[in-house]
C-alpha cells in the first residue's frame, strides 16, 4: 500500500467535474487523480474547511454513528479500478475486532477528513493509474481562504450543472 494525502479538491477545466488529487507522501510524488460527484466534493470541501452546519451531513452522520458505537476508521484504502470505476475500503475497528467495508472513494475519502484517518492506495493501482502531476502553488495548502475558493468553485458548477449533463 501507498500512504497519500488528499492534496486538493479540484475542479476539472475540460469536464467541468470535481476531482481529488491524492498524492503519495513518499517515493515518486505520484498522484492518483479520481473524478467525483459534486455533493461528495461540496461535502469534502466543507470538511476541509471546518463548516459546522445546522444539521449534520450524510457524512458528517456516519461520523457520529461511528463514533457512538466505539468504532474506529482504522485506515481507508482505494484498492481497484475495474472499467471507470474506483473502488474504495473502509477498515473499521471495534473492540479488537476487524471489519471492512466496501464504499465509493469519494465517500471514504469524506469519511476520512472527518475522522483524521490515514489513507491509501493499493500499490499496483498507483503504479498503473498514478500520475506525476505539478500542482500549482502548493503554498496554497497554507492559505486559509482556499477552502472558501473550493467551495465557491462548487457553489459555481452547482448554479451551471443540468440533470442531462449525468447521462451516460
Amino acid at each position: 500500500m501507498v500512504r497519500v494525502l488528499l492534496r486538493a479538491v479540484r475542479v476539472d477545466l475540460q469536464s467541468n467535474t470535481p476531482v481529488l488529487l491524492l498524492q503519495e507522501t513518499a517515493g515518486e510524488g505520484r498522484t492518483l487523480p479520481i473524478f467525483i460527484g459534486s455533493t461528495e466534493a461540496t461535502a469534502i470541501a466543507y470538511a476541509i474547511q471546518g463548516v459546522d452546519m445546522p444539521r449534520p451531513l450524510t457524512h458528517d452522520l456516519m461520523k457520529d454513528m461511528l463514533g457512538a458505537l466505539n468504532i474506529d476508521v482504522e485506515r481507508v484504502i482505494i484498492t481497484e479500478l475495474r472499467g471507470s470505476t474506483y473502488f474504495a475500503e473502509l477498515h473499521l475497528e471495534r473492540g479488537g475486532e476487524r471489519t471492512i467495508v466496501s464504499s465509493r472513494p469519494s465517500d471514504a475519502v469524506a469519511v476520512a477528513v472527518r475522522t483524521e484517518t490515514p489513507l491509501f492506495v493499493d500499490d499496483d493501482l498507483m503504479e498503473t493509474e498514478g500520475i506525476m502531476l505539478s500542482l500549482e502553488n502548493e503554498e496554497e495548502d497554507d492559505d486559509p481562504d482556499m477552502p472558501d475558493e473550493l467551495v465557491g468553485q462548487f457553489r459555481q458548477f452547482l448554479d451551471s450543472v443540468r440533470p442531462e449533463d449525468f447521462d451516460g
